[in-house]
This record gives C-alpha cells, sequence and structure tokens, in this order.
C-alpha cells in the first residue's frame, strides 16, 4: 500500500525534472536534416568556427567543406576538444557516439560522449532493472554512483546504466555495463527481458539532454550480491518495490535517484502493478514514461 501523498509528490517531481525545454534551441543540422538542438549561445559560440560550421539564428550546419562523414568527425573532434579546454563540456570520455538523423538513417558523424549535450544530439542508453523474489516479496537492487562520476556523483541509480557507444548493440552494451557495474556474467545478462524504450528531452547545465533509454528487466537470485567492477558504484541496495515510490520523492540528499533512474523504475512498477491502475494519478505517471506505459 503506498502512503496518501506519495503519488502526487512523486508526479510533481518528475512532471519539474523531466520538463522539456522551455528556452528557445537552435537547429544543428547535417545533409539538410535535424541532429541536434542548441541553445543560443552556444550556436553563436559555434559560428566562430567558420571552417567548419554554417550559422544564423534558426541553425547550425557544416561547411561545404565538412561534406563527409570523416571530415565532419575530424572537424568536430577538434571543436570539441577546444570547448573542453574552455571548461563548456563535462569532463572528457574518450568515447564517442554516433550521430543520426533518426534511428534507420547512416550515422552522418561521431561526436565525443562529453559533447553530447552541448550539441544536443540524441544520444542511447541502456538501463536494467535488478529484480529479486524474495521471501518478503519483490525487491530491486538500487546502486549508487561513485561521487567522482561526472554526471550525477553519488546519487542513487538503476542497477546496471550506460551509453551506447558508437559501433556497439543494445546487447553489447548492457552485456558489458551489466559485468562492469554490478559483475552479472554474459549468461545471467543473457536472460535480460526488453521492456521498451523510454524517452528523455530535458535542459541541464551542459546542454541539452535527449536520450533513448532501452530498459531491460533481470531477475536475479535471491543469493545475488552485486560486485561493482570498474569504481564507478560505491553501494548497492536491495529495497522492497512496494517502499519505491517513496524514495524517488525524493530531490536531493543521500536517498535522491538520478532523474533518468527515477523514471526507469516508475516504468517498472507500472508494468508490475505496484502503482494501482485505478489510482486516478495512474494514466498521469504512465504519461511521463511515454506512449503505451
Amino acid at each position: 500500500m503506498i502512503e496518501a501523498g506519495i503519488l502526487p509528490a512523486l508526479h510533481a517531481r518528475l512532471s519539474r525534472v523531466l520538463a522539456p525545454p522551455v528556452v528557445p534551441l537552435v537547429r544543428f543540422e547535417a545533409d539538410g536534416a535535424l541532429v541536434g538542438e542548441l541553445t543560443q549561445a552556444r550556436a553563436r559560440r559555434l559560428a566562430s568556427f567558420a571552417e567548419v560550421f554554417v550559422a544564423d539564428d534558426r541553425r547550425v550546419t557544416f561547411a561545404p567543406e565538412c561534406a563527409s562523414y570523416d571530415l565532419r568527425a575530424s572537424a568536430i573532434d577538434r571543436v570539441a576538444r577546444t570547448l573542453a579546454a574552455e571548461g563548456a563540456l563535462s569532463p572528457w570520455r574518450n568515447e564517442r557516439y554516433e550521430v543520426r538523423a533518426s534511428d534507420g538513417a547512416p550515422p552522418a558523424f561521431v561526436l565525443e560522449r562529453a559533447a553530447a549535450r552541448y550539441f544536443g544530439i540524441r544520444t542511447r542508453a541502456v538501463h536494467v532493472n535488478g529484480l529479486v523474489d524474495a521471501e518478503t516479496g519483490a525487491a530491486m537492487w538500487i546502486a549508487r554512483r561513485s561521487p567522482t562520476k561526472a554526471i550525477d556523483p553519488g546519487m542513487l541509480d538503476n542497477l546496471v546504466g550506460g551509453g551506447i557507444a558508437a559501433g556497439t548493440t543494445v546487447a553489447q552494451a548492457l552485456a558489458k555495463e551489466a559485468w562492469e557495474e554490478a559483475g552479472l556474467d554474459a549468461a545471467t545478462t543473457s536472460s535480460a527481458k526488453p521492456a521498451g524504450t523510454i524517452h528523455v528531452r530535458r535542459m541541464q547545465p551542459d546542454g541539452l539532454q535527449h536520450e533513448t533509454i532501452h530498459v531491460h528487466d533481470l531477475w536475479l537470485p535471491r543469493a545475488y550480491d552485486p560486485a561493482n567492477q570498474d569504481g564507478e558504484v560505491v553501494e548497492h541496495r536491495l529495497v522492497p518495490l512496494v517502499e519505491l515510490p517513496a524514495l524517488l520523492v525524493h530531490d536531493d540528499g543521500p536517498d535522491a535517484l538520478t532523474a533518468d533512474a527515477s523514471l526507469v523504475v516508475l516504468d517498472a512498477l507500472l508494468r508490475l502493478g505496484v502503482v494501482d491502475a485505478d489510482d486516478p494519478l495512474h494514466p498521469w505517471l504512465a504519461a511521463l514514461c511515454g506512449q503505451g506505459r
């Protein structure tokens, strides 16, 4: 039973932290197709790289000298390194994201992960709900991010979650992140069940977060004990599903989940029936998770 007031507070928090942008944005295009969105100040900064970009008040696109995949990738990498030296990006990752106009389109170029939000490109990530059929009822493993993480340091998170790098499939990214973050081997992660996608589009201090999250559910043995391998997770806790709505309400402090993880967890709670389908807020909460939830 979810205590009175929890669901309204949860809806209020997620509606606020996941609200779409309200500031004007400038189109970032490649071959005439939208591949990103920039704040006006960032678009003006890019206009100064005249050998790479052509820019006006409505859009930023590549200069004619950058007409191919390789030329764009090389040129925008130089720009990203300059921006990083200026302190305009999050910490450099040495990891590239493919940039496409749509899922079925070929990649227009690749871009350093640290610059993804600056250019407002759509990124892809994989998240896993680590579930356990415990003696006292179903529960979910929640992880705490390292205080040295570049994004959302020290906050609570899903058991597994990470970006999908260039040249990597969803399944490959899932297996990689599951081992690094929770010590899960390939045989175990192969039983993770796809549970759809969730979309995030919101402004952050480092630019536009525009991300598609591939959600999976993974039921784990009761005896499983998460073991982080890469130092990016510093704590794991097993939380009964019925207690998660109250946890998702926290905006800050030691019990606050990231906005992304909160949305992924909420989606699971709706699918698994923890939130009563007859509750008046159910359709509003489902709308936060996207169409069909």
